[in-house]
C-alpha cells in the first residue's frame, strides 16, 4: 500500500472550487491513501484539506486591493512556504491567483528542487507580461490549462510544458442544456412576449462599485426605449446589498436570482445580457446569449493597459478566435454607449444574428470529449508525483 501527500495552495474562491473537484477525483482514485495540506476554503476542506489559515486572508485582486493587506499577505506567503517544505509532499499544486501562489512556488522550488510543482490554471501570459511564461520554467514543471489556446501560447513564449485539461464549464454542458428556462419565466411571472435583459455587474465589490453607475444609466435608457423591458439580475450574497441599494433607483422591477440553476436558466431565457468581463462571458457564450461586455479598472491598472497583447479581454471572444461580443472599456463604458450597443440585441437584427452564429464556436471549443478536466488533471499530477510513499 502506498500513500500520497499533496500540498495544494489556492488563493481565492474560484480556485477553491477547482481544487475541491480535483481533490474529489484524487480521493476517488486513491481511496483514502492520500493526505492534503496547504491553503484553501470550504470546498477543499470538505475533501480533506487542512488549511494553514482562512482563505479570505489572501483572496484579493488588483494592486489597490493588495497594497493595504500586503504585510499580511507576505507573512502568509512565507508561512505557506515553510509548511510546504515541512510537509515533504509528493507534489505541490498551485491553483490560480498568481500574486499569491507563484511566490510560494518559487520559494519551495529553491528550497526543495526535487518536489514537482504543478500550476493548475495558467496566468494570463497570452494577454500581458508574456515574459512570465519563460520565467515559469524555473519553478513550474507543468501547467494545466483551462483555455484551449493556452497550450500554443506557452509553447510560443517558451513556457513550461502545458496541457489543456478543459474548462470546468465543459463538465456542466449536459446539465445546462437540460435546464428549462420556462421554469424561471413561471417562477417570476415573466411575459414571453416582452424582451428579457440579464444584467451582470460583477461578483466582487470593486467591480460592482465601478460598473454599477454606467449599468444603472444604461438600464434607465433601455427602459425608456424598450417598453415592457424585463430585467433579471443574478447576484452573489457578498455584493447583493451594494447592488440592491443602486437598483432601488431603477425605473423598472428587477428580479434578483441566486444560485447556478436559475442563473443558467436566465442566460438561456434572456434576449440579451449586459455583463462585466470575466468567466461569466464564457458562461453566456456556451448558452448562446447575445451580450455586451464592459469593464473598468482602477487608476493603477489603467496605466499598464498598454501592456495588453490580445485583441480582446473577453474570454468568450478569445476562445472563439473572433470578437463576437462588443467590449466597452474605461472611458467607453458609459450608460449611453452601453444602451446603444445592447438595444439591437433585444430584437431580430443583423447584430443579434451575427452574435448567435458566432457563439456556436465558443460551445464547440469549450467542449472536450471523454474525460473531465479533473480527471485529466489528476492523470498528470499522479504521473509527476511518481509512486507515492510507503504507508507505515
Amino acid at each position: 500500500m502506498r500513500e500520497y501527500r499533496f500540498f495544494i495552495v489556492a488563493g481565492e474562491h474560484s480556485g477553491d472550487v477547482l481544487g475541491g473537484k480535483l481533490m474529489a477525483e484524487l480521493n476517488r482514485r486513491l481511496r483514502g491513501r492520500v493526505r492534503y495540506l496547504g491553503v484553501g476554503g470550504e470546498a477543499m476542506e470538505r475533501e480533506g484539506l487542512i488549511s494553514q489559515f482562512p482563505l479570505h486572508e489572501v483572496a484579493v485582486m488588483g494592486p489597490l486591493s493588495i497594497l493595504p493587506r500586503l504585510p499580511r499577505i507576505v507573512k502568509r506567503v512565507y508561512g505557506t512556504v515553510r509548511a510546504g517544505i515541512a510537509a515533504e509532499p509528493d507534489a505541490v499544486i498551485i491553483i490560480d491567483s498568481p500574486e499569491f501562489t507563484h511566490p510560494v512556488a518559487k520559494r519551495i522550488r529553491r528550497a526543495r528542487p526535487s518536489i514537482p510543482i504543478i500550476d493548475y490554471v495558467s496566468p494570463s501570459v497570452w494577454a500581458w507580461r508574456p515574459g512570465r511564461a519563460r520565467k515559469m520554467r524555473h519553478y513550474i514543471d507543468h501547467v494545466l490549462a483551462l483555455l484551449p489556446f493556452e497550450v500554443e501560447a506557452h509553447h510560443r513564449l517558451g513556457g513550461p510544458p502545458c496541457t489543456y485539461t478543459g474548462h470546468p464549464l465543459s463538465e456542466r454542458l449536459e446539465w445546462i442544456a437540460a435546464l428549462d428556462p420556462k421554469d424561471l419565466a413561471v417562477k417570476f411571472a415573466l411575459d414571453e412576449n416582452r424582451p428579457v435583459l440579464v444584467v451582470l455587474p460583477g461578483s466582487r465589490v470593486n467591480e460592482v462599485t465601478r460598473l454599477i453607475g454606467p449599468f444603472s444609466d444604461a438600464v434607465r435608457i433601455l427602459t425608456e426605449t424598450v417598453p415592457g423591458l424585463q430585467v433579471v439580475l443574478p447576484v452573489v450574497p457578498s455584493v447583493r446589498p451594494l447592488i440592491e441599494k443602486a437598483v432601488s433607483q431603477w425605473p423598472c422591477r428587477v428580479h434578483f436570482i441566486e444560485g447556478d440553476d436559475d442563473k443558467f436558466r436566465a442566460f438561456r431565457l434572456a434576449d440579451a445580457a449586459l455583463a462585466a468581463s470575466g468567466t461569466v462571458t464564457l458562461e453566456l457564450g456556451i448558452c448562446g446569449t447575445p451580450a455586451v461586455v464592459a469593464y473598468m479598472v482602477d487608476q493603477v491598472m489603467l496605466k499598464f493597459r498598454f501592456m495588453l497583447k490580445v485583441p480582446s479581454i473577453v474570454l468568450a471572444n478569445l476562445v472563439a478566435g473572433e470578437n463576437i461580443y462588443p467590449e466597452l472599456l474605461q472611458e467607453n463604458c458609459t450608460g449611453e454607449k452601453l444602451a446603444a450597443a445592447v438595444l439591437p440585441l433585444l430584437s431580430d437584427t443583423p447584430e443579434r444574428t451575427r452574435q448567435c452564429v458566432g457563439l456556436g464556436k465558443v460551445l464547440e471549443r469549450v467542449r472536450v470529449a471523454d474525460d473531465t478536466p479533473s480527471e485529466r488533471a489528476a492523470d498528470i499530477i499522479l504521473q509527476l508525483a511518481g509512486s507515492g510513499r510507503q504507508v507505515r
